[in-house]
């Protein structure tokens, strides 16, 4: 196995991110300098006994550290500053989203997710004031990854289910159930907005950005496949930042195993053979929202 210690720095802050231990809190509890830290996550050499003592304290397997065959991450946190870190890296990125790449949601979306996670219900036993600061953390780390792709014009070939779509329309930017008429009401409206600027993307996309419609239903997984010049990723996550939005439930998944690689490229390839694009994507959106418009 070639060892690439960017990649292994790489992991090494995204696990500890997910954590929630600074750069001094690792150096201290491992016995280096916090100026050691920041090397080891730029890429510097690293001694075996140095990834023992850190796999330990992070509580993460050496295999996993090294990026032998899979990482898994529990963290929201850890995982999508992992994956700003691929998209960094990509020539392109291959996705099923659901409903949508956040890459390609508005800047007013981003407000909305907030008050959309912080009203999805979680475990009893966490406190109210934590979790507001890990949705904020995990939003401060995708407002990076927005900037990040708007900045490099990182090619995006993003696949959206129709009925995808349809689910997000008629819910609402919602986060709960129970909400009032009213206030649901104007959630739907937001969620219109949200498609009427996915219509704009696709009738004059961006450089490097290509979308399909697909009306069939297609991989209820959410994947992505960063295809890089020395090694090609997939990621899978259970975590959702479009309809009921999720950040805390579920363990999501890195690898570059080359029969992983090969599979999720072939679904990628095949949803977008038999996807609308261009105006005839353009149609099925206009029709989504025709048919889900308030009496």
């Amino acid at each position: 196995m070639s060892v690439k210690f960017s990649q292994i720095g790489g992991r090494l802050r995204a696990y500890r991110l997910g954590k929630g231990y600074t750069a001094a809190e690792i150096a201290e509890r491992i016995g280096v300098s916090r100026a050691a830290v920041y090397r080891l996550e730029k890429g510097e050499l690293v001694k075996i006994e140095t990834l023992e003592r850190l796999s330990e304290l992070l509580e993460v397997s050496l295999p996993s550290l090294l990026g032998v065959e899979v990482e898994y991450y529990s963290s929201a946190v850890s995982f999508f500053e992992r994956m700003r870190q691929l998209e960094e890296g990509a020539d392109r990125v291959l996705g099923n989203f659901s409903p949508s790449s956040l890459l390609l949601f508005s800047e007013e979306y981003m407000d909305h997710l907030r008050t959309m996670l912080l009203e999805t219900p979680v475990d009893g036993h966490t406190e109210r004031q934590t979790y507001e600061e890990y949705v904020d953390s995990v939003l401060e780390l995708n407002r990076e990854r927005r900037a990040a792709a708007a900045r490099r014009h990182t090619p995006v070939v993003s696949i959206v289910g129709a009925r995808d779509i349809e689910r997000f329309l008629r819910s609402g930017l919602v986060g709960c159930f129970d909400l009032p008429a009213a206030e649901l009401e104007q959630r739907r409206k937001a969620a219109r907005r949200e498609v009427e600027h996915l219509v704009e993307i696709v009738a004059k996309p961006p450089a490097g950005v290509e979308i399909g419609i697909v009306e069939d239903t297609p991989s209820a997984q959410t994947f992505q496949v960063f295809e890089a010049q020395d090694t090609t990723w997939v990621t899978l996550s259970p975590y959702r930042l479009g309809e009921h939005p999720n950040v805390t439930s579920g363990i999501a998944m890195v690898t570059s195993a080359p029969e992983a690689v090969r599979l999720f490229r072939d679904i990628i390839t095949g949803q977008w053979e038999r996807a609308h694009k261009d105006d005839a994507a353009v149609r099925v959106l206009r029709d989504l929202l025709e048919q889900t418009e308030p009496v």
